[in-house]
C-alpha cells in the first residue's frame, strides 16, 4: 500500500517525519534509483527505497510499554535544555517509540509508549472521547467508594472540558 515516505521512515525506525523531511529535501533518500522528493508515496511491497544507499528496514513490529515515569524525567524523546527524558529510561526496548501523552516533568505515573502512531492517535484525538484519569498527588488521596478520587481530580473524555 501506497504512504507518504515521511511516514514510511518514521514506521521503521529511521527517524521521525518531521527528520525525514530534511532527509527528502537534501536527497538522502531514493526510491527505485530516483532521487525521491518532499511528499511522494511509495510502496515498501514494491518498491526499492533506500535511505543514504542502504534499504530500509521492514516496518517495525508494533511495541506497547506502560511505563511508571519517576519524577525528573520530561515526557519527550529529546530536550533542548538537557534534562533527563523517558527516552533514556526505554532505550534498550528495541524499537523507537515515543509517548501517548504526557506528565510534568515533576510528576510520576503510568505513561504509555509506542511505535503504533494510529493507536496513539485512536488514544488522544478527542473525537474518540479515551479518557483519562488524573489524580495530583499520586497515591495521596484513596479513591472514594462511589470510584471517584478524593481531592483534586480530572477526567477526560465525553462531557469534559479538558482543562
Amino acid at each position: 500500500m501506497e504512504e507518504r515516505l515521511q511516514k514510511l521512515l518514521s514506521a521503521a525506525g529511521v527517524c521521525s517525519r518531521r527528520t525525514a523531511e530534511t532527509y527528502l529535501i537534501a536527497g538522502r533518500v531514493t526510491v527505485n534509483g530516483q532521487t525521491a522528493h518532499l511528499g511522494q508515496r511509495a510502496d515498501p511491497d514494491r518498491d526499492e527505497i533506500l535511505v543514504d544507499g542502504r534499504p530500509l528496514a521492514p516496518r517495525a513490529e508494533a511495541v506497547y510499554i506502560l511505563l511508571n515515569k519517576p519524577r525528573g524525567y520530561v515526557s519527550t524523546l529529546s530536550d533542548e535544555r538537557g534534562r533527563r527524558t523517558v527516552a533514556e529510561l526505554v532505550a534498550d526496548c528495541g524499537s523507537r517509540v515515543y509517548p501517548v501523552g504526557r506528565l510534568d516533568l515533576d510528576s510520576e505515573g503510568l505513561l504509555l509508549l509506542t511505535n503504533d502512531g494510529a493507536w496513539a492517535q485512536h488514544l488522544l484525538h478527542p473525537k474518540h472521547e479515551v479518557g483519562s484519569r488524573y489524580r495530583p498527588g499520586g497515591g495521596a488521596h484513596p479513591p472514594r467508594p462511589g470510584g471517584g478520587a478524593a481531592g483534586n481530580s480530572r477526567n477526560r473524555g465525553a462531557g469534559s472540558d479538558h482543562s
